[in-house]
Parts: C-alpha cells; sequence; structure tokens
C-alpha cells in the first residue's frame, strides 16, 4: 500500500523518522516528501504547511503524482467544547469550514463551499479500520465535527461566534476542511487526528508550542504502530 502521512510542522514530523529509517526525498510541485519502505507498505511523509491553501496545494501535488492508497493527517487543534480538554484525541467524523460565508449566493449553509458538501463526512472503511485499532489500544478519543479556517483561534470572542453555526463542533485548526474537500474529489480515504493543544482561548498562543511537540509525539506512535501491524 501507499500510505500519506501530513502533519503542519517540523516539529510532528520528526517524531516519525524515530520509527522510520533510511528515507528519500522527493519533490512534489512545491512540497519535499520523504519516502520511507516500512513492512511493505510505500510510506510518504511531508508537511502540510499552516492553512488552507497550503494544506490543499500539497496533498494535490502529492495525489497528482502518487497513487495513494490512504491519507494519515494529523496535528493539533483548539477545544470548542466545554467537554473537549486539552491533551484529549479527536478523530473528526467530518470537517466544515467555519470562515465560508455564502448563504447570500444561493441556497447554502454557514461554512459551505459553492457547488461542495455542507460538510466533508469522513467515512470510509479504512478510517473505520483505523477506529477499530484505537479502540484496541484502549485510546480515549472524541468522535465528531471538526471545524477549520485560516485564523488562529485564541479568544472567547472568537470561539463564541463559530458556535453560532456550528454549536456540535468538537475543534477548530487551519487544515483539516480543505485536506477532506481535496480528498473526497481525488476519491482517496482520509483518516484524521487532532489532538487538543489548547483551550482556543485567551491562553491559546501561550500553550499551542507547549502542547503541540507532546500530542505530536502520541500521534506518531500510533500510526507508526499500526502500519507496523498492517497485513
Amino acid at each position: 500500500m501507499k500510505i500519506a502521512i501530513i502533519v503542519p510542522m517540523e516539529i510532528e514530523a520528526a517524531f516519525y523518522r524515530k520509527y522510520f529509517h533510511s528515507g528519500q526525498k522527493e519533490m512534489f510541485g512545491s512540497t519535499v516528501f520523504e519516502h520511507f519502505s516500512v513492512n511493505g507498505n510505500d510510506i510518504y511523509l511531508g508537511l502540510s504547511g499552516i492553512g488552507k491553501v497550503q494544506a490543499a496545494m500539497n496533498l494535490s501535488s502529492l495525489l497528482s503524482n502518487v497513487d495513494i492508497d490512504e491519507i494519515f493527517m494529523t496535528g493539533t487543534a483548539g477545544s470548542m467544547n466545554k467537554d473537549v480538554h486539552c491533551e484529549d484525541l479527536v478523530f473528526p467524523s467530518e470537517f466544515a469550514y467555519h470562515d465560508a460565508h455564502n448563504t447570500l449566493a444561493g441556497d447554502y449553509v454557514e461554512g459551505q463551499i459553492p457547488q461542495e458538501p455542507a460538510r466533508f463526512e469522513l467515512n470510509s472503511p479504512e478510517r473505520a479500520k483505523f477506529g477499530e485499532f484505537l479502540k484496541k489500544q484502549n485510546i480515549d478519543y472524541k468522535e465528531g465535527l471538526v471545524v477549520t479556517g485560516d485564523s488562529f483561534i485564541g479568544s472567547a470572542e472568537q470561539k463564541d461566534e463559530i458556535k453560532k453555526n456550528f454549536s456540535d463542533a468538537l475543534g477548530v485548526e487551519m487544515e483539516g476542511a480543505a485536506f477532506a474537500q481535496v480528498a473526497k474529489h481525488f476519491n482517496k480515504p482520509l483518516i484524521a487526528m487532532r489532538a487538543i493543544s489548547d483551550n482556543g482561548d485567551k491562553d491559546a498562543n501561550e500553550s499551542f508550542d507547549k502542547f503541540a511537540e507532546k500530542v505530536g509525539a502520541k500521534a506518531a506512535k500510533l500510526i507508526c504502530d499500526y502500519i507496523e501491524k498492517m497485513n
């Protein structure tokens, strides 16, 4: 199988190199991916960059050149729910754009890009299989909606504005819906994990760097253990 693992930042990618060795670097578009062979699988590890355009551009570059079988996207998110706390693992079942406002352009709802679904659902057999793996490992996670936008959410006022349209959102981040939109058009399964690094409030900037490295290590171990046990 050909498996893509894409993370936003270098500090997150570094953990995978502790498990994968002797990788080759390949350039797809403007993006460098490291190519490893693990348990008979081809692994492509790359950085998405920060934000929707970077995420869509870099994933599209890879999928245009390599027939990837499944995509793992990891990273951090801010909490959007009082029951979702720092270091909780969120296993998104759907993504939406919280900063798309097109209701005046036609029969669209908040968050919907014209001619695209209002929410991008992740319901592939590959995702379900990874979810079963998490359960067998006794990994607690929360499942539901995560919303995406190009702004770092760091205040209660920003959170409250998003909640007006997405009261069921568990987390907020800057790449997921773009990944899901690209994966949908390439007809590729996306498996996403977001670890909560902050509460999306006034302390978000202070806590982000501290938690990003810690939760990145946990996500890397889970995915690497899963790949090593794949048939």
